[in-house]
């Protein structure tokens, strides 16, 4: 399956595992590895992506860097960066948007797996999804992995806390869900009636509702470089910083991952 990798670079992660493992820090192996895992498409991976509390990301990078690798810490302030020669191996705790980050539910419902022969755990399939869901650059777009993982594991997804991860984004889920349904027309049943006519029902809700008195660009949420025109030049406010604000707010319908709110304004 590997046939794309040297010998020293499937090394390279196998150490890197084991040092993990054997330290006794958790930790999920996500990208490439855990897709393949659900799906058995397996795409080649210029790195190996390690899933972690912010905590035992820090602890993760300490012990890496004391086994000769070369680190770098908080990078684009969601990441480290491990290397052994030219081998990368990513220590993940948050996301570019800082939506999706790493929280005791990625490890709650993960499933074990063997990942280069070693035993390991892979994160819950929702949580890949909800995560996936937001990265719509031009240079990196996995839709075509969403409907996949859809197609596979769809029918044991727990879709009410599919639901209340996307809570006030779930425009975002409405749009992957329609692309499935779309790809593949005899399997929409994977996806729960109840859900379609909720999100559904919603988007009617807003088409009476108009549109917003703000005027905010929420693409920055999806892409913070290709709408980032709409800031610089026209006039929009960042949805992005917006969202961070909204975000810090007391109200818990307003937390990523926490109980659906009354939809917002949408």
């Amino acid at each position: 399956m590997e046939v794309r990798r040297s010998v020293a670079e499937l090394g390279a992660r196998t150490y890197a595992i084991q040092l993990l493992s054997d330290a006794g820090i958790p930790f999920l192996v996500g990208g490439a590895y855990a897709f393949a895992h659900y799906t058995g498409i397996y795409r080649d991976t210029k790195d190996l992506d390690l899933f972690l509390h912010r905590k035992d990301a820090d602890r993760a990078i300490e012990l890496l860097t004391r086994n000769e690798w070369r680190t770098e810490s908080e990078v684009h302030g969601w990441l480290h960066k491990a290397f052994w020669a030219d081998f990368l191996v990513d220590l993940i705790y948050s996301s570019g948007n800082g939506i999706t980050g790493i929280d005791e539910a990625w490890f709650a419902h993960s499933v074990p797996a063997q990942v280069l022969g070693c035993p390991c755990r892979v994160p819950p399939a929702e949580e890949i999804f909800w995560s996936k869901a937001f990265v719509l650059e031009r240079e990196r777009f996995d839709g075509h992995e969403l409907t996949h993982l859809l197609l596979k594991v769809g029918p044991t997804f727990d879709w009410e806390r599919l639901l209340r991860r996307f809570d006030r984004y779930w425009e975002v889920l409405l749009s992957h869900l329609l692309v499935f349904r779309f790809a593949y027309p005899s399997d929409r049943a994977i996806v729960p009636d109840w859900l379609m006519r909720e999100l559904l029902s919603r988007a009617d809700r807003s088409v009476d509702q108009g549109n917003w008195p703000e005027r905010i660009c929420r693409g920055r949420i999806l892409s913070p470089r290709n709408y980032r025109v709409d800031v610089d030049e026209w006039g929009f406010e960042d949805g992005d910083t917006w969202d961070v604000q909204e975000r810090k707010k007391d109200d818990p319908s307003l937390v990523a991952g926490g109980a659906p709110g009354a939809d917002g304004l949408h």
